[in-house]
């Protein structure tokens, strides 16, 4: 007589597997607690804020309707405000990759204490606020200001460089060119200097070498200071206030005239919310994008 085959039974979960998953926990409780304190919890409560009733006065009430965001999606204002704000912040980013793309690829190449000094240069502007850094593009491209009298003393009729998109344009790639040349050297990993000498001696020219080689292996870093720039570009508020005195309407500028100065908290909750959305949806491209050149 055949014996019965023994059920296999499953092996417990060995105490040294239970130890390292209350490790892990243990570690991740601190900063999961202070996420949730310093971002969860403020966005659920602009979320609930944009659904209160605000009274004819400009009071708010713990009422909620969705009057507000009816508003935001029927007031074509608010659309092109939108519109206007991803706009000009993918050509800011756009203009922001153009200038530091060319630093970042010199910076890779550089050795020894020249690189040191060049990293020292770009990193140099953080440690400035961005309102004095803006105020000192107000005192450049002002009517007075080093530009115009520059075209001045050749005969050049003064530009207008000030209070308009071009200003908050110029001024936003400046202050974001460290943050893209930076990410663009994290992704400068992939790029091995061995590839391209290859390529050169089979007689590839340097465009050539640049179109199928570098730029290629440096799309990882392209892709990363461009979600990061664009992120920063549509938050910003101080230089599109400063540099555009008013006449250029950004969903920033917008958030901070409802809050402050109407005290429309509800609208700026709302807008506020808009912009997370835009962040998530730019997070999404990213991501998509870096899976398909990974």
């Amino acid at each position: 007589m055949s014996a019965a085959p023994a059920i296999a039974t499953p092996a417990p979960v060995s105490e040294a597997r239970r130890s390292g998953l209350a490790l892990v926990v243990l570690l991740i409780a601190p900063i999961a607690l202070v996420n949730a304190l310093g971002f969860l919890v403020p966005v659920l409560n602009l979320a609930r804020m944009s659904f209160y009733e605000v009274e004819p006065t400009g009071a708010m009430r713990e009422v909620y309707t969705l009057a507000t965001w009816l508003t935001v999606f029927q007031d074509t204002f608010y659309a092109e405000l939108i519109l206007n704000s991803i706009t000009v912040s993918l050509g800011i980013t756009l203009l922001t990759l153009v200038c530091s793309y060319p630093i970042a690829l010199y910076l890779h190449r550089s050795s020894g204490t020249w690189r040191t000094i060049l990293l020292v240069l770009v990193i140099s502007p953080l440690l400035t606020s961005a309102v004095v850094r803006t105020y000192g593009w107000i005192a450049i491209l002002s009517e007075s200001g080093l530009v115009n009298n520059a075209l001045s003393a050749i005969g050049i009729a003064p530009l207008r460089l000030m209070f308009n998109k071009t200003g908050v344009v110029i001024g936003l790639t400046e202050i974001l060119m460290p943050y893209m040349i930076l990410a663009l050297l994290a992704g400068f990993g992939r790029l091995d200097p061995r590839v391209e000498e290859a390529a050169s001696t089979l007689g590839a020219p340097p465009f050539t070498i640049f179109r199928r080689i570098i730029l290629p292996l440096t799309l990882p870093g392209i892709a990363l200071g461009c979600l990061l720039c664009f992120v920063l570009a549509v938050s910003s508020f101080i230089t599109p206030k400063l540099l555009g005195g008013g006449r250029v309407f950004l969903l920033a500028t917008e958030i901070y005239d409802q809050a402050i100065v109407t005290l429309h908290w509800p609208l700026a909750a709302t807008l506020s919310i808009l912009v997370l959305v835009i962040f998530g949806g730019a997070l999404v491209l990213y991501t998509r994008a870096l899976r398909a050149i990974m």
